[in-house]
């Protein structure tokens, strides 16, 4: 079984940045790829950032590509998300998540299987 722990949320005026972190542990979490999503109030969760097992291909949402940026310790099994130049519109609770496949890329909920308990973000304008 895969546990997963995020940190880093936070209250944050616009133009702010945070760095969140997700810590992993649990059977073979440094040979899977790792993905960070977001729910709004009233909202469905929403892809925003992946990173592939080993770190050498990621992918990002349209709404953060430039802002934010996602990396692996695979050292200490921690992935991270930077986020930069942040925006009322980032306020969502983040959530990491593990792969059904450890090397698939997806973009989509219902490809991942093991999520974390999530970090608010509240970004006020």
């Amino acid at each position: 079984q895969v546990q997963l722990v995020e940190s880093g949320g936070g209250l944050v005026q616009a133009g702010g940045s945070l760095r969140l972190s997700c810590a992993a542990s649990g059977r073979t979490v440094t040979t899977s790829g790792r993905g960070w999503f977001r729910q709004a109030p009233g909202k469905e969760r929403e892809f925003v950032a992946l990173i592939t097992r080993y770190g050498e291909a990621t992918r990002y949402a349209d709404s953060v590509k430039g802002r934010f940026t996602i990396s692996r310790d695979n050292v200490e099994n921690t992935v991270y998300l930077q986020m930069n130049s942040l925006k009322p519109e980032d306020t969502a609770v983040y959530y990491c998540a593990t792969p059904r496949i450890p090397t698939m890329m997806g973009i989509t909920t219902t490809e991942y299987d093991h999520w974390g308990q999530g970090t608010q973000v509240t970004v006020s304008s």
